[in-house]
């Protein structure tokens, strides 16, 4: 599994990268953080803010997901989210829920 430092795009460079060991750096998120996503439904193109995205951390691929509702259609819209989408959508200041499994 590759690690991924995030930082925000004006923050590129402007420090050193962490020590292995030292554990995850906090990151400051700007308030201005803006996702692409698309609509499967009316094939709209749009940017949207961390506060109109949630994503889910299941168990598995299939209870890990990402959700937004479209802006152009109004469709609620459930995407799958893998490691790399789970990386920027955290670190990019979207709420995030864990689901648990019942025992």
């Amino acid at each position: 599994m590759n690690r991924t430092s995030l930082f925000p795009a004006a923050a590129t460079g402007s420090r050193p990268p962490p020590h292995p060991g030292t554990g995850p750096v906090p990151v400051a998120v700007p308030a201005a953080v803006r996702f692409r996503a698309a609509c499967p439904d009316c094939r709209g193109r749009f940017e949207l803010s961390a506060g109109a995205l949630r994503l889910a951390i299941g168990a598995t691929r299939r209870t890990t997901f990402y959700t937004f509702t479209c802006p152009e259609c109004g469709t609620s819209v459930r995407k799958p989210a893998g490691e790399r989408i789970i990386e920027l959508l955290t670190g990019g200041g979207v709420r995030t829920l864990r689901l648990h499994t019942a025992l």
